[in-house]
Formats: structure tokens, C-alpha cells, sequence
């Protein structure tokens, strides 16, 4: 007779496994829980290095997911959730956010296997992001709704979800911070990448289909990155989707504009912390960025993250060369950091999820 509850949580990248960390640990706890990795972003530098500087142990399936299409991609996960699910009967299935993995929901939910899904209710409104649809099938399948603000729940209110369905739990990445801060006062990045005392230098990633993947819009956002660094250190963190863009542009070169290999979520957090100013594509890094109070320029048209615009420490300037550089002005010309942090940021985010899923066993 089974006495603790069975869980699986479902991961396959960076993001999914920084939020999840402290989760993670707390399932392995109290709960038979089983991690899964779908390999859907499984490069060292993105995934690996995480587990050890998280502290997360290594998972009990990885599905090594990586494709030559999204559709393959996608194909693969559902074929292997499948398989794992039937083997292992879980009394419930966990899943963050909107990537590839997240779609193993549609899986469970045919099984009949309750599915509880962080980050529920994030809407950026657009259909050209990947993501969007993904988000859409992830919450209609789910059976708990776990978003993260208050306005994520009004949201999956007006779309018809009922309300004994949804439980705000406050977005995870603040306890996270918190967890691994004296880690991040540790790191000697600054001084292995021969950063200077007080040197302003600006932070960017950038990965995101919509944006790498058409060459010329690639091509003009490094010629944006050029122009800033005419006059500050420009430091990109290049997610391999982007290194393999890379490769068919040409790029002036610039001593000051540097393109490295994605640092660990330590350095990574470090590099944020002292920046002048972070460029990116990503939800993850301007949520850090906003937690920091570090000034973030968004490119992107569009965000499911509305709250930190409100904050005003995020900027949303879309990949048009001439707004990311007005932007960036209003940033250089100002004399004070933005030091609001939304409300639903908060440091006990495991433990919520945790009650949640022991109380919700049989949904």
C-alpha cells in the first residue's frame, strides 16, 4: 500500500530548473517523488551546472529530447511521458512554466493523472510567441492552476477556469535569490572576466525564436549592441540557439562587445547584480534584473510579465534599433535605481506548492 504521495515533476531547461530548485528538494522530502528531464535544452552550460550550483540531484529519467524541429522535439516528450507515466502511475504531475516540456501536460491529462501547473495564467496576448500557445494548452489541461500574481488569476478567471481551481503562490525566483545569495557574493567572475571596480558594463542575452532566427533581425540587434559599445563594456551571454545564428551574420568587431558562453546561474546572478543596465529576451532575467534593482530593457513586443513594467524598473523597447537606444539613454541619463518589487515575489514559495499538492491529492 502506497503511504506517500507519488509526484512527478517535468523539466527540460534552465528556467524551469532555477525556479523549481527549492521545490525540488522539498518534494524529495516529504513526497515519492520522481524528476524527469525531457533534455529539451540539455547543453552543460544551461543545464548541468545548475544541478550542482542549485544543489538539485540528478534526475530519475532523462529523455534526451533535443530535435531537429520543434515538432520532432514535441513528438519525442509525449512519446517518453507517456511511457514514464505508465510505468509509474503518479498520483499527480508537477509543471512550470510554457516551454516544450510543459506540453507532457496534454499526456497526463489523458491518463487521467492530475496535473498542477506553476505559472499558470501568463498571457502576453500574442500568437506569434511559441510560448503563448503553449501556456493556452498547459493551463486547459490542467487541474490545478498555480499562477503566480494575483492579475495571472483574473486573467484564467476571464477565460472560464473556475476558482476552486486557482491558487496565486507568489513567483519563486525571489526565494531563490535569497537562497544563493551568499554564493553570489562569493563568485570571482568580475575578476576572471577583468571587470573593473564600478566599470559600467551592460549584460545581454538573447534566445528567443522570434528574435534569433531571422538573420537580418539578428544582424540588427548586434548592430544596437555595437552602438552601446562604443561607449560601455558590452558582455553577452550566448545561449547556443544564438551561437549557431551567430555563425551566418557578419559582426563588426569591437574589443568592448564580448560574446561568451552562458555562464552559471551563480556568475550569471553576480554579473546582474553589478550591471549598469540588462538587455534581454528573457521572462526569467528581467524578473532577477527587477529583484536587483537593476534597470532592464526588454526586447520584445509584447509581455506576460506586466507587473514589472509597472514597477518601472523594465522598459519594453521591442528589437527596433532606435528604441532600444532611447532606452538605453533614459537609463544613463538617470541618477536613481528603481527599487520596486511586485507584491507576489515572495520567499515562501516551496513550501506553498508543497501544501497545495499534499492537500490536493485526489483531485
Amino acid at each position: 500500500m502506497r503511504i506517500l504521495m507519488k509526484v512527478i515533476t517535468i523539466v527540460g531547461t534552465r528556467p524551469e530548473l532555477i525556479r523549481l530548485s527549492e521545490i525540488i528538494k522539498k518534494l524529495d522530502r516529504y513526497m515519492d517523488h520522481i524528476l524527469v528531464h525531457t533534455g529539451q535544452n540539455f547543453d552543460y552550460e544551461l543545464n548541468e551546472i545548475f544541478f550542482e550550483e542549485l544543489s538539485i540531484r540528478k534526475p530519475d529519467y532523462f529523455m534526451n529530447s533535443k530535435a531537429e524541429t520543434p515538432f520532432k522535439q514535441i513528438s519525442h516528450i509525449l512519446e517518453k511521458t507517456e511511457e514514464i507515466l505508465l510505468k509509474e502511475k503518479p498520483d499527480a504531475v508537477l509543471i512550470l512554466g510554457d516551454t516544450n516540456s510543459g506540453l507532457s501536460a496534454i499526456v497526463a491529462k489523458r491518463l487521467g493523472i492530475p496535473v498542477f501547473h506553476m505559472e499558470a495564467g501568463n498571457r502576453c496576448y500574442s500568437d506569434k510567441v511559441p510560448e503563448e500557445i503553449n501556456r493556452r494548452i498547459i493551463d486547459s489541461c490542467s487541474d490545478i492552476l498555480l499562477p503566480y500574481t494575483q492579475r495571472s488569476r483574473e486573467q484564467l478567471l476571464m477565460e472560464g477556469y473556475h476558482p476552486s481551481r486557482i491558487f496565486v503562490t507568489g513567483n519563486p525566483i525571489a526565494e531563490i535569490i535569497r537562497k544563493n545569495i551568499e554564493k553570489v557574493n562569493h563568485s570571482k567572475i568580475h575578476e576572471n572576466l577583468g571587470i573593473e571596480k564600478d566599470e559600467k558594463y551592460v549584460l545581454v542575452t538573447v534566445h528567443r525564436e522570434e528574435n534569433v532566427d531571422d538573420p537580418k533581425l539578428l544582424a540588427g540587434i548586434c548592430d544596437t549592441l555595437l552602438c552601446i559599445a562604443h561607449k560601455h563594456k558590452v558582455i553577452v551571454s550566448t545561449h547556443p540557439r544564438t551561437r549557431k545564428r551567430l555563425e551566418r551574420i557578419e559582426i563588426d568587431s569591437n574589443d568592448n562587445l564580448v560574446f561568451m558562453k552562458p555562464f552559471g546561474f551563480i556568475d550569471f546572478l553576480k554579473l546582474e547584480m553589478n550591471a549598469f543596465c540588462i538587455i534581454t529576451d528573457s521572462g526569467t532575467v528581467q524578473e532577477e534584473a527587477t529583484i536587483l534593482s537593476v534597470p532592464c530593457i526588454l526586447m520584445r513586443t509584447s509581455t506576460e510579465r506586466p507587473e514589472l513594467l509597472e514597477c518601472g524598473g523594465v522598459f519594453m523597447a521591442g528589437v527596433n534599433k532606435d528604441d532600444i537606444l532611447d532606452s538605453f539613454n533614459v537609463i544613463a541619463n538617470s541618477t536613481e535605481r528603481n527599487e520596486c518589487i511586485p507584491y507576489d515575489y515572495q520567499d515562501d514559495v516551496s513550501n506553498k506548492i508543497v501544501k497545495i499538492l499534499m492537500r490536493y491529492k485526489n483531485v
